[in-house]
């Protein structure tokens, strides 16, 4: 299971949700990244209400997480309502937190997350393209560097080709060679290009087969189907049937921290389902998983591209975007504003990588229930460790691209 993600924010010159589980986490009872993991869940539910709101009938896959960092690195070198009106389109309330203790808590949450011991493969990277004409101030480039962890890049902007090659160069390398060729067009007067990739990588704790995957009709909606390949699987997964809501969830654990959370609407219900997204929501389907099932799910690649700015807009970050932007805490020599920012996705999802392992299960002799994932369902991927929420997304037709 590969997931890619990638946030670019390009700025010009502007003159012309709470996860709990039973794995509990290693580190101290209190760890930075805690304080900003609620507001991180709300921005996610906040911000795929504004997607799926422009393509109610399509695929959506995202990470939050790569949004949300590619702000708060913007929100670094901005001022006054600028700052405040992204810090605030970040869902944090500013009352309860202080910004000093946002960015401590996304330094800690990329720390954390990039463990190289760990059994998921999660590399979540910044980096900053720079004009070599616009000279940054020291405290910025600082304070990218230690807070987030940011890799900084000279540039020729007045060479737009050699300029986009450089940064589809690095994205191609930190991607592992899945997302290709992101920028093209650079704006006239872009001067610098900010950067947030993640790229993720997990194995099922308990593999499908390939022997047991199967040709089967997924239900696009009432009146239209189509076939997939649908892995299946007997043995024990976390499930819970919400009444109230009238969906079926069934929970899928990596290897490691990292595990999924499908979410399977009845007929006629995923509005109802999406209008529900809180973190309250989660927080309660999560406390009642239980059960042993035989489980149906898709395979299914999904790649999309998003220019979310108007998304921004419409959650209150106007002025970072306007000619009287102040992003001051970035340069002293030069107008800054962000032009646009690019959401891009790469999605490869089989569940049926090869792994040398034999599991055995106790299980019950009597047939157990069986839940197939075979019409539109949303998906979560989060790390229980860091109680985070990776990704978000709905899958209304898994065999469109």
């Amino acid at each position: 299971q590969k997931f890619l993600l990638l946030t670019c924010l390009i700025l010009s010159n502007s003159s012309c949700f709470a996860y709990q589980h039973v794995k509990g986490n290693p580190k101290s009872k209190t760890p930075a990244y805690s304080k900003i993991a609620p507001s991180n869940a709300d921005f996610a539910f906040a911000f795929y209400k504004q997607v799926t709101s422009d393509a109610v009938e399509k695929n959506i896959f995202f990470s939050p997480l790569s949004i949300s960092t590619a702000l708060s690195m913007v929100a670094l070198g901005a001022k006054s309502t600028t700052l405040t009106q992204i810090l605030e389109g970040l869902t944090f309330n500013l009352t309860e937190i202080e910004e000093k203790e946002i960015h401590e808590g996304f330094r800690d949450l990329i720390h954390w997350l990039n463990n190289p011991d760990s059994e998921v493969q999660l590399n979540l990277g910044n980096a900053l393209f720079v004009d070599e004409k616009l000279i940054l101030l020291q405290k910025f480039l600082e304070d990218i560097k230690s807070l987030y962890e940011a890799e900084a890049f000279h540039s020729n902007f007045q060479n737009s080709p050699e300029t986009e090659k450089q940064i589809n160069d690095y994205i191609k390398k930190k991607t592992h060679g899945k997302i290709a060729n992101l920028v093209q067009g650079l704006d006239p007067f872009a001067l610098m290009v900010l950067v947030n990739y993640v790229y993720f990588k997990a194995y099922w704790e308990n593999p499908f087969s390939d022997l047991l995957t199967h040709e089967a009709d997924f239900f696009v909606d009432g009146k239209t189907s189509v076939k997939v390949n649908m892995m299946t699987r007997d043995g024990f997964y976390n499930t819970h049937y919400d009444k109230e809501l009238s969906c079926q969830l069934v929970e899928i654990p990596y290897n490691g921290n990292a595990t999924a959370l499908f979410i399977l609407p009845d007929e006629g219900k995923m509005k109802q389902v999406e209008d529900a997204l809180l973190k309250e929501t989660v927080s309660k389907w999560v406390k009642s998983l239980k059960q042993r099932i035989e489980l149906y799910i898709p395979k299914f690649s999904i790649s999309g591209s998003y220019d979310v700015k108007e998304i921004f807009k419409r959650l209150g970050v106007i002025d970072v975007f306007e000619n009287h932007a102040d992003l001051s805490g970035i340069t002293e020599n030069s107008k800054l504003k962000v032009s646009k920012v690019s959401l891009k996705t790469e999605v490869f999802y089989n569940g049926t990588e090869a792994a040398a392992v034999t599991v055995v299960e106790m299980v019950l002799t009597s047939l157990p229930p069986v839940i197939a994932i075979n019409k539109p369902f949303l998906i979560m991927i989060f790390d229980r460790s860091a109680n985070s929420l990776l990704f978000l997304g709905k899958i209304v037709n898994p065999t469109e691209k």
